[in-house]
């Protein structure tokens, strides 16, 4: 059985984060891979963005834990927090205060339910109001750690998806060289959609094509159906937009790439 796809939303006006993921597996073994630094720096961070190669903590109510990372960019990072509430293996509560956002100090509350089939785990971030950009950020940043969370506990079975080429086609050739300050903003919020999709597993690669005759978005996109494709482009917000985006999609007879 595959991981299924991790969720995140933000309230930018509350300043709050919630995110999901169901994963194949007992509470008991999620809260052991969210709190033992051993496993912790095997499976959160990825190639392509960053990785965390140091965990320490004081697992304990009131003790204290720390991270240090890398980025993609060699970029050194580092954040930490204290615990203020641990009931294994329900429930984990720290606080969150990264170098990186100015040392603001946040709370992260994860949530380990019994499901039939394994644990519902679910992730609150408080404490943001008046910082929606950093809200917004680490709202992607926890769809990415749940989906590297879940593939590390439940690796992918075997591929049996299909494969799409998808150009999408801008409303004007000139698109990418006459952007309003509108269009920006909705642009950025499809690059967010293109990069959270692709860390759930449905993106395999993304990016402008420097047309001569204007430049487009291509994409290949990993899903089980024509219908998933569909309901993925939907989604997009330069679809939503309503202004005159369109997809043309192609399937792909095979699919030959490496991972990460």
């Amino acid at each position: 059985m595959s991981p299924s796809p991790s969720r995140s939303i933000a309230d930018l006006t509350e300043g709050t984060i919630l995110a999901s993921v169901d994963i194949a597996v007992p509470p008991e073994r999620v809260f052991r891979a969210i709190t033992d630094g051993t496993e912790i720096i095997r499976w959160w961070g990825s190639a392509e963005t960053y990785r965390t190669t140091k965990w320490d903590s004081n697992l304990q109510v009131g003790g204290e834990w720390r991270a240090e990372g890398l980025a993609a960019d060699g970029v050194p990072f580092t954040v930490g927090g204290k615990f203020l509430e641990i009931e294994p293996p329900h429930r984990l509560v720290h606080t969150w205060a990264p170098l990186w956002d100015g040392g603001n100090e946040t709370v992260v509350t994860y949530t380990l339910a019994t499901t039939p089939t394994g644990t519902h785990l679910t992730l609150s971030h408080t404490g943001f109001k008046g910082r929606p950009e950093s809200c917004q950020g680490h709202s992607s940043g926890w769809a990415m750690v749940l989906g590297w969370l879940a593939a590390e506990l439940v690796p992918p079975a075997a591929d049996t998806a299909k494969y799409f080429f998808c150009q999408l086609v801008p409303p004007r050739p000139d698109f990418a060289f006459t952007l309003t300050p509108d269009e920006r903003a909705m642009m950025t919020e499809h690059g967010i959609y293109w990069r959270r999709r692709m860390f759930e597993g449905t993106v395999v690669v993304f990016g402008p094509v420097n047309d001569p005759q204007g430049p487009w978005g291509l994409g290949v996109v990993r899903v089980n159906s024509e219908a998933d494709l569909k309901d993925f482009q939907n989604q997009d917000p330069a679809i939503i937009s309503g202004r005159g985006f369109r997809y043309e999609s192609i399937p792909m007879l095979a699919a030959i790439w490496r991972q990460p």
